[in-house]
């Protein structure tokens, strides 16, 4: 199968299923327990409700994608 641009995109679809994997194992064995509970994230509880903004936890995943993004783009 050929992607967009007439390149090979089996690759990028192994790429991202072990990244999926990985993500998976992570949440799985709660080595990724800390992610949500960041010093940023905002937190709400009242009585009946419940507000959670992940501001900490988003820019984190932010910065993660664009690295992951940029070193993919230098490299194919």
């Amino acid at each position: 199968m050929t992607g967009p641009d007439g390149g090979d995109l089996g690759p990028w679809l192994v790429v991202a299923g072990a990244l999926l994997i990985l993500l998976g194992v992570g949440l799985w064995t709660g080595a990724l327990g800390w992610f949500g509970r960041l010093p940023g994230d905002i937190r709400f509880e009242g009585e009946r409700s419940r507000v959670y903004v992940p501001l900490a936890s988003m820019v984190v995943i932010s910065v993660l994608f664009t690295l992951l993004v940029n070193v993919f783009r230098r490299f194919f």
